[in-house]
């Protein structure tokens, strides 16, 4: 489209991905909050939320041109409010205007008056002006007895000169309980529009479902209605709660004081998303090496404990927060109503350990660091067990600075840490990973069947494979679950197949053929079917014998 000029104070419409253009104005970025490199950019306050973020040119609109064109594309009711807010701003600058103006022709008026005062007053003057001042006494003395109070005399002032008179104040300055007219006023709806994007279409898909519901819209405008709740009940054998001012959750070891083993933790405050099987085990190892961390699990009851707390708590007290959630979807879930962005401010770290594609956490960098945030990705390789005894494999890229900063956190975590560069290539790598085991975990399964369908010993396959080169811990502990029948998860099914059907897309997108992890996947479709979901990744047994 042909190129806008653009200026600070402008009104216009700012477009995030997928996502419906929203109302913003062009201001001023706090000083703290660097302009991103490239492309053209201006900073944008949101219109109906708390949010502002670096937008590129080409992703803005003016306001006024396009009003009608926005409004027939989305109809929504958090569009519409940012729409109303808009239109209240522009009533009360309009109404600033002409308070300004009213005051101009008053300051000239004086100015005139002024200047017949010190103009010099001949003889003829004088005695029509005694003359004048005479019969003026003499209405006035008469106006007294006629007008009453409240009578209609006085109420023929217009409302500006009566407030004129009424108010104390000087002329021109604003009372100090007046909203400053430079920033778009808030309405109950908070949310995120996200930083420079790549690009910026606006014909709207006649297919697609009215964007105010579609779930994954309600995680970039959001309200604060959900208050999700802090479980903690699976780490309390071990912990203490400590109450701190901030009203935020503290655990902190029973030992913190004792710096462990030779890991000396950071002296940053550290906060924790998600305490399922992997977040459990990561926070408890954490502790045990000294840190003290802030807890919050999104799933509303756990386990039997609750104690109310939010995302946005844990960021905004914390000086670097992980998240280890289940998929793309909870990825972007904790972002939401009082989520993460609310308390993200420059400065703020922010460290994603959940398994997802390239293209969520590129989207989640995007929008952390367009709110002057820093971002590490660093999905981790394991399982259960491996959590507990802080034996991870940490993969981790993005900002480099970040990840040293997190040294004594993943040296608590895990066994060793992998840098791998930008943002994108940990999740990708991750992928590929579980792409491996998961299609393993189905070879091995299905191996089993062919040994009991053909009369061999099961048990005697597994001391084989243990005495030859595929000898592992892996392989041993889940033939054992299959011998066993002992399903409890350490992986869940669930998940893995999430990630070979992440897997398959991330081969698909380059043009390269996974057939192994597509008939993986396969089975692992059909161990769910068969109400396997839960189950440990060994589950997929099952998908064999039914």
């Amino acid at each position: 489209m042909a190129a806008v000029s653009l200026r600070l104070g402008d009104l216009v419409w700012g477009k995030l991905g997928r996502y419906p253009p929203w109302p913003g104005k062009i201001v001023n970025p706090p000083k703290d909050l660097k302009k991103p490199r490239g492309k053209k950019c201006f900073f944008v306050k949101f219109f109906g939320t708390e949010d502002h973020a670096w937008i590129k040119v080409e992703q803005l609109k003016p306001y006024h041109a396009h009003k009608e064109e926005m409004i027939k594309i989305n109809k929504g009711k958090r569009f519409q409010q940012a729409v109303d807010a808009v239109e209240e701003f522009l009533r009360r600058a309009k109404g600033k205007d002409q308070t300004s103006s009213h005051s101009s022709a008053d300051d000239k008026n004086r100015r005139n008056s002024s200047e017949e005062r010190s103009r010099p007053i001949s003889g003829d003057e004088k005695r029509k002006l005694s003359l004048s001042e005479g019969k003026v006494k003499k209405n006035m003395g008469e106006g007294k007895k006629r007008v009453p109070s409240g009578s209609s005399e006085r109420g023929s002032k217009s409302p500006l000169k009566r407030a004129q008179e009424q108010s104390p104040r000087k002329r021109g300055r604003p009372p100090k309980d007046e909203k400053d007219l430079s920033i778009p006023e808030s309405s109950t709806v908070k949310g995120m529009m996200a930083g420079p994007m790549a690009t910026f279409k606006w014909q709207p898909n006649v297919s697609e479902p009215v964007k105010d519901a579609d779930p994954h819209f309600h995680h970039f405008l959001l309200s604060q209605t959900e208050k999700p709740a802090v479980c903690y009940q699976a780490i309390t054998k071990k912990l203490k709660i400590c109450e701190e001012e901030t009203g935020s959750t503290s655990i902190q070891a029973a030992d913190s004081t004792a710096v462990n083993g030779s890991v000396t933790p950071t002296d940053k405050k550290i906060g924790f998303l998600g305490l399922g099987l992997m977040g459990s085990g990561i926070v408890s190892n954490l502790l045990k090496m000294g840190h003290t961390v802030t807890v919050w699990n999104r799933t509303a009851e756990k386990e039997g404990a609750r104690l109310g707390r939010t995302p946005a708590e844990v960021v905004s007290t914390c000086d670097i927060t992980f998240a280890c959630v289940s998929d793309p979807k909870a990825a972007k879930d904790v972002l939401g109503p009082s989520g993460v962005l609310q308390g993200i401010r420059p400065g703020k770290c922010y460290v994603d350990m959940s398994t997802v594609d390239a293209d969520t956490v590129t989207e989640l960098a995007q929008v952390i660091v367009s709110r002057g945030g820093r971002f590490l990705e660093a999905p981790v390789s394991g399982n259960q067990q491996l959590s507990n005894d802080g034996m991870l494999v940490i993969l981790a890229a993005g900002d480099r600075g970040l990840y040293e900063d997190c040294s004594s956190c993943f040296q608590a975590m895990g066994k060793t840490s992998f840098f791998l560069g930008e943002v994108g290539n940990a999740a990708k790598m991750m992928l590929i990973v579980n792409m491996v085991q998961g299609s393993f975990m189905a070879t091995i399964a299905e191996g089993l069947t062919l040994a009991q369908v053909t009369g061999q010993s099961q048990q005697t396959l597994l001391d084989i494979l243990n005495q030859g080169q595929l000898a592992s811990i892996f392989l041993d502990q889940k033939c054992q679950n299959i011998l066993q029948g002992n399903f409890k998860p350490d992986f869940y099914l669930k998940y893995i197949q999430k990630d070979l059907r992440l897997a398959i897309a991330l081969g698909d997108a380059v043009n390269h053929p996974t057939p192994m992890a597509a008939a993986a996947n396969e089975v692992y479709k059909r161990a769910k079917a068969l109400d396997q979901s839960d189950n440990d990744m060994s589950a997929v047994y099952r998908a064999y014998i039914h």
